[in-house]
């Protein structure tokens, strides 16, 4: 079968390489892919933009496209599945509709408080002077979160009263666009974040393993917060027993909410967790797409074909298929950025030592990168590189990560060099 991969992340060069693994999938093609998967065997770059629908659409009639599979969250909240079926072809990702419990902080709000889903106390403002209000009668901490998509950036977790009033000024003057018309504010939780990928036909859904991603640019969990600095899975703070009421009280509430919406929901349903010291969680925010760089540790340990899953969810026959199998073991990334990432970088700087890095054991996916005219892989994002590991345990997974990432250079290269922290220190 040949699918076609939409993104040009890290987590779109990985769900090509996995999905080459398997037997039944003889072509993968990316659009618009990166430098990463320029370079992969049986895998092929369409310069198409994610959110050229027709191109897109047309490509694939033309090509005999078994299966699309959609990435990133900007075009499935702009309808790409909705654009894509209507043509006949098989995608993987919600449609518009179901796409909003990302794409809007306010609605995915609402749809957790009617389900019963337990998540922060929060109220929604369309203008600053209420919000201020609001968070000068609430005190600090408190979390200030622009409504719409963001890029992972939207979210400010204010320590004083005073910066969460700079946060809102901010927000309503436009640092997010039109993403910034609504603000959520919430309760700040303690805790540890996990994030728990689900799989779904929108009446079945089953978890994949849980992840444990970090958030900020700074050693100690310090600092901006960024698209991810690294990731590992599964999450030992995630337990059987929590990961049996995560079923029950998140996933299966959050599928039948929907469908109650009259909203079929096929693709990935992604719940943040705050899970506190004493074993309980709230819901922080809900994705309709694989978590990136989560998405780079989950599928090194999979065993299941992941097309028979992607089919499965597509076809609506999820039930059928048996309990998703896992390899034994850990796995762990870590990203590096490019300098001054998560704000102004530069791109363009040539990356060299990868084949070495990969020679001590790493898979390196990338993320923000491509091919120049002289075929030199180079920079062409805040988060480059994801050089993942997989090992007997924890320690093993991230010293072989760190070893292969000793290889690889590129001028102004950044990494955080305690990702999994709170795993060995347990």
């Amino acid at each position: 079968m040949k699918v076609l991969v939409i993104g040009n992340g890290g987590r779109e060069h990985a769900l090509a390489w996995k999905l080459l693994r398997s037997p039944q999938v003889g072509q993968v093609v990316c659009v618009p892919g990166n430098g990463g998967t320029a370079t992969m065997a049986r895998c092929q770059n369409i310069p198409l933009a994610v959110d050229d629908f027709a191109g897109i659409s047309q490509y694939a009639i033309d090509h005999r496209i078994s299966l699309v599979v959609v990435g990133p969250e900007v075009p499935l909240a702009k309808g790409i599945t909705d654009y894509l079926q209507d043509k006949g072809l098989k995608v993987f990702g919600p449609t518009r509709a179901g796409a909003k419990i990302e794409a809007s902080k306010a609605w995915a709000k609402a749809l957790m408080q009617e389900a019963g889903i337990p998540t922060a106390k929060a109220a929604v403002f369309t203008e600053a002077a209420a919000a201020k209000s609001y968070v000068q009668a609430q005190g600090a901490p408190i979390v200030v979160k622009a409504d719409g998509l963001a890029a992972g950036k939207g979210v400010i977790v204010a320590a004083t009263v005073e910066e969460a009033q700079n946060a809102i000024e901010t927000i309503f003057q436009g640092q997010f666009g039109s993403a910034g018309e609504f603000i959520v504010i919430e309760e700040c939780l303690i805790g540890q974040e996990v994030s728990v990928l689900a799989i779904t036909d929108g009446i079945t859904i089953r978890p994949l393993l849980p992840a444990q991603d970090h958030k900020r640019i700074g050693e100690g969990d310090t600092g901006e917060n960024t698209g991810g600095m690294g990731a590992y899975a599964p999450a030992p703070i995630a337990t059987p027993a929590i990961m049996d009421r995560v079923q029950t009280e998140v996933l299966e509430r959050a599928i039948a909410a929907l469908k109650a919406k009259g909203i079929d929901y096929r693709g990935i349903l992604y719940a943040g967790l705050m899970i506190s010291p004493d074993g309980n969680f709230k819901v922080l925010e809900f994705n309709c797409r694989f978590g990136d760089p989560e998405t780079q540790v989950i599928l090194p340990l999979l065993a299941t074909p992941l097309e028979e899953l992607i089919l499965a969810c597509v076809e609506q026959r999820l039930n059928e298929l048996p309990p998703i199998t896992w390899h034994e073991g850990a796995s762990a990334t870590v990203v590096a950025a490019s300098g001054g990432y998560p704000g102004d970088y530069e791109k363009g700087k040539v990356i060299t030592g990868i084949a070495e890095g990969e020679a001590k054991g790493v898979t390196v996916f990338h993320a923000g990168t491509k091919l120049n005219e002289q075929h030199q892989i180079v920079t062409d994002g805040g988060r480059v590189l994801n050089v993942t590991a997989v090992g007997d345990n924890f320690e093993q997974a991230l010293a072989t990560a760190y070893i292969g990432l000793q290889s690889i250079q590129f001028e102004g290269m950044y990494y955080r060099k305690d990702i999994g922290h709170r795993v060995l220190n347990q």
